[in-house]
This record gives C-alpha cells, sequence and structure tokens, in this order.
C-alpha cells in the first residue's frame, strides 16, 4: 500500500510563496511519475504540475506555468511544489497523487489526503 502525506500548506498575502512536500511511505517511489493536483470550492479538481520517475519532464498546468516548480528527491521519498507569485485563485486544496507508470498517462492510482492553501488578498 502507497501513503502519501502532504505537507506545507497555509495561509498566505497574495504575492507570496508556499513550497509543498509530499512524503511517500512504500516501495519503489523512484520509480513512477509524480503530480499535483488541486480543487478550490465549487469547482472540479485539476491538474496543477507533474514530474517523470527521474524528474527529467516536468508538465505545469497554464494557470501555474512560469509560477510553479515541481521537483522529487527519490532519495527521500518526496514531492515538492514550489508556488510563487500567489494569487487567490490559487486557494485550494492541493493534493499530491501516484502515476501508475514512469511517466504521466492515464489517471493515478494514489492519492494524498490534501493540504490546504489560502492567498489573501
Amino acid at each position: 500500500q502507497v501513503q502519501l502525506v502532504e505537507s506545507g500548506g497555509g495561509m498566505v498575502q497574495a504575492g507570496g510563496s508556499l513550497r509543498l512536500s509530499c512524503a511517500a511511505a512504500g516501495r519503489s517511489f523512484s520509480s513512477y511519475a509524480m503530480g499535483w493536483f488541486r480543487q478550490a470550492p465549487g469547482k472540479e479538481r485539476e491538474f496543477v504540475a507533474g514530474i517523470s520517475w527521474d524528474g527529467g519532464r516536468t508538465y505545469y498546468a497554464n494557470s501555474v506555468k512560469g509560477r510553479c516548480v515541481i521537483s522529487r528527491n527519490n532519495a527521500k521519498n518526496t514531492v515538492y511544489l514550489q508556488m510563487n507569485s500567489l494569487n487567490t485563485e490559487d486557494t485550494a486544496v492541493y493534493c499530491c497523487a501516484r502515476f501508475r507508470y514512469t511517466e504521466i498517462r492515464d489517471s493515478p492510482l494514489y492519492w494524498g489526503q490534501g493540504t490546504q492553501v489560502t492567498v489573501s488578498s
């Protein structure tokens, strides 16, 4: 069984930054692509960023491109999301997810519980 535990969320003013972390328990973290998703109140869950098993390929939603950086440390079984220039539209619950394969295709197989990010104006 894979467990994903997010941390690093909180409240920040517009223009500020946050770094989210997702620690994975279980085997073979380094064999799978990882991603971050978010869900704002009353909205569908949306993809934010993804990273291949070796960190060699990263992908971003247009809404965060240029403001966020996803990275991973396979030795620590952890994936990160550095978010800069935050605005109120970034307010959401952010969840990390483990994909089924080394690359990002198909839907994630495992999900974390999420961490709340609130951006105030």
